[in-house]
């Protein structure tokens, strides 16, 4: 869909047309799903995520600014509504320590972040990404696979702008290193 069509498409959403939030949704749902499932780890809750985000979407479409880009306004949504989940379940883990815990199986999602890598490298990336730790996994993941700027990462972790940039430049590092590690084993 191109932009003029989008535009018409928002503002018959905007004025409560399910069936043009439908052509929304078809538009957008896969990029949220994939922003959802690198943070969440795993498919089932990126499912639920996805269903969500879209659903607060619809409730807030009419405080949408047509300035600022919808990919831009609907990943946002979606990645503070998994950040917030993040942090209840860190909560449900303290408190209920002895809950089992689900492990994220290995993603399968393409990015621009891996789309000229061969399917093996592919795969290799993506376990490496899910073993990294949260604080180097979110914001790797932000600004990868939700194309957010790292302003907008910043607000989102509710941190500064340069923690940032020192957090992603780590990431990478550890990244490398694990992916590295990787190549060698299947040596």
């Amino acid at each position: 869909m191109d932009e003029a069509q989008l535009e018409i498409v928002l503002r018959d959403a905007q004025m409560g047309d399910a069936v043009a939030f439908g052509r929304v949704y078809g538009e957008f749902s896969s990029r949220v799903f994939g922003l959802c499932r690198k943070m969440l780890g795993s498919q089932a809750a990126a499912e639920d995520a996805t269903s969500e985000v879209f659903e607060r979407a619809y409730q807030s479409l009419e405080s949408y600014d047509r300035e600022r880009p919808f990919d831009r306004w609907i990943l946002t949504i979606a990645s503070r509504h998994c950040l917030n989940r993040l942090r209840r379940e860190r909560l449900e883990k303290r408190l209920f320590h002895d809950e089992p815990v689900e492990v994220p199986a290995p993603a399968a999602v393409t990015s621009p972040l891996v789309a000229l890598e061969t399917r093996e490298q592919r795969l290799a990336l993506l376990e490496a990404i899910d073993t990294l730790p949260e604080n180097y996994r979110l914001p790797l993941v932000l600004k990868y696979y939700g194309d957010l700027s790292y302003d907008e990462i910043a607000e989102q972790l509710a941190t500064t702008r340069n923690n940032v940039a020192v957090l992603l430049h780590r990431a990478k590092r550890e990244l490398r290193g694990r992916v590295g590690a990787l190549r060698k084993e299947e040596s």
